[in-house]
């Protein structure tokens, strides 16, 4: 871990890249990005609305372009889940970061999201959360510096296994 600066966090909606990446940046003294929130300000709206107006495509390509102009250090970056269809994003994010899969099952997944319709997920019209799981698994996996189940873990307890996995 010593050769990188930043924490890139991955995975599907919901396997808590956002509330870990906080408590990691504070404990790692880093910085904290939502990238999901870098795409939104870049836009003026919402990922729904994107989604709504332009489709899924329009969606991935603009959060590729806000990854890719990205310069971060010391930061611990969370990712919106379909950034991994970027192969240069991630290559881009990853030239300065240990890359970390925070994997939890569909079912799981499925019972934290309450608001699938309006949450912002890029896919396209028809795919089930079950086929989107496992297009973006292969790829979550492929990128991974480090898999980290969050099955069955709480918040400190998942945090733990991610300070264990940077070490």
């Amino acid at each position: 871990m010593q050769a990188y600066s930043n924490i890139l966090l991955i995975g599907m909606p919901g396997c808590g890249k956002s509330t870990l990446g906080v408590l990691l940046a504070r404990v790692t003294a880093r910085d904290f990005i939502d990238t999901d929130l870098l795409i939104q300000n870049r836009a003026g709206c919402t990922l729904q609305e994107i989604l709504e107006r332009e489709g899924h495509l329009a969606l991935r390509q603009l959060e590729a372009d806000v990854l890719l102009d990205l310069q971060a250090e010391q930061s611990v970056i969370a990712t919106g889940g379909s950034a991994v269809h970027s192969e240069p994003a991630i290559k881009h994010l990853k030239r300065s970061a240990f890359c970390v899969y925070l994997q939890l099952d569909v079912q799981s997944l499925l019972a934290r999201i309450q608001d699938m319709g309006s949450r912002g997920i890029a896919r396209p019209a028809g795919q089930s959360f079950e086929q989107m799981f496992n297009e973006r698994d292969a790829l979550y996996r492929q990128h991974a510096d480090a898999l980290i189940s969050m099955q069955g873990r709480g918040v400190e307890q998942s945090l733990q296994a991610v300070l264990a996995a940077i070490r």
